[in-house]
């Protein structure tokens, strides 16, 4: 029997030997050689509070529409859509035909008169003479005085009409105002226009401007500088504030008009319509993605990328979350400014599992 226990042990005592073996060189892994590879996200104070989301029309301070100041019938386009222009170049031509008649008839009149007075001044030149030698009456010569200055004083004011009518002779061809942009052009060769037609826009790329309606009951709490957010992608928000509002309620809609500047950065474009939340109360508060919050017995959790005794670890955080915008939940409680939170691979993690943090 005692040759059967020894036989045991000298079997028994190899595994042990490899079993210990097996544990030191465990025990010897570098540190992180198991470390999940994880993406975070640092966490960032951004403004959150209460607002209410309007839609506001993007409206361009260098857009101008572009309006005939006669009526008549389009003969000629002499531009196309998104066409840049210069200042003072022909756009649209209306039928000049008929204005064009009147102006000749006008300047024949003119011609006319001019002959007249003419005639007037010969006379006038020949009665001083006849005057001065005593051949004629001083009221022979007050008259011939009198009939130069009424055909002058008609000849100046048949002069005018020429030239009112050749201005307005100019309307038939409309031109650009200033350098810029070309529109929509919405009429055809052949259309006829009037005073209230729109021939096209014209934009100078000047700065833009958000119009936000406000409800009349919201009117009392707008004030000058109130933050606005101009709504993007979810990611790319842009930050304004009023810079305008109208004196009084609009009596149609019951809406008071506000304005925000746009910057150039939004990359919004003239009548584009777009989501605006108009900030009444605001404060920082962080904010991390949906897809890193987990739920558990109605408390939210996050996990928070942290070294502990020289080894990135994840430790679970107990928050409490605001508002959802977008896809980000505002984080009220449990997690500060800078504090690395993981955002990826969450359901493979535990409370002190070692990771590898990424972006």
């Amino acid at each position: 029997m005692s040759r059967q226990i020894i036989r045991s042990v000298a079997l028994i005592a190899p595994l042990v030997l490899l079993a210990a073996c097996g544990k030191n060189s465990q025990a010897g892994a570098p540190a992180g050689a198991h470390a999940l590879p994880v993406k975070t996200q640092v966490a960032e104070l951004r403004p959150v509070g209460d607002y209410t989301e309007y839609v506001a029309a993007i409206k361009s301070r260098g857009a101008a529409v572009l309006q005939p100041e006669v009526d008549g019938q389009v003969t000629k386009i002499f531009v196309h859509s998104g066409e840049h222009v210069v200042a003072g170049a022909p756009l649209v031509q209306i039928d000049p035909s008929r204005q064009q008649a009147v102006v000749t008839n006008q300047e024949a009149t003119v011609r006319a008169q001019q002959a007249a007075v003419e005639l007037a001044r010969v006379d006038l030149e020949r009665k001083k003479r006849l005057a001065a030698e005593g051949v004629i009456a001083r009221a022979e010569l007050d008259q011939a005085q009198s009939a130069y200055d009424a055909a002058k004083a008609q000849l100046d004011a048949l002069q005018a009409g020429v030239r009112q009518q050749q201005v307005q002779l100019r309307y038939y061809t409309v031109h650009a105002p200033t350098a810029g942009t070309i529109g929509d052009i919405p009429v055809r060769v052949g259309d006829r226009v009037t005073s209230q037609t729109m021939l096209t826009t014209l934009d100078t790329g000047g700065e833009l401007e958000a119009y936000i309606d406000i409800p009349a009951e919201k009117a009392a709490a707008v004030k000058m500088g109130m933050p606005v957010e101009i709504v993007g992608d979810g990611k790319n928000n842009t930050r304004t504030q009023v810079s305008f509002i109208s004196p009084r309620v609009d009596s149609a809609t019951q809406t008071l008009l506000v304005k925000a500047a746009v910057p150039a950065r939004a990359g919004l474009r003239n009548d584009q319509q777009v989501r605006s939340r108009v900030f009444w109360a605001e404060r920082q508060a962080p904010l991390v993605p949906v897809t890193s919050v987990t739920r558990l017995g109605g408390q939210f959790f996050i996990f928070v990328a942290e070294v502990d005794k020289g080894q990135t670890v994840a430790h679970q955080r107990a928050i409490r979350v605001g508002d959802l915008i977008g896809n980000d939940y505002v984080v009220l409680e449990g997690l500060k400014a800078g504090e690395q939170v993981i955002v990826s691979g969450t359901q493979l993690l535990a409370d002190g599992t070692p990771v590898t943090p990424g972006s």
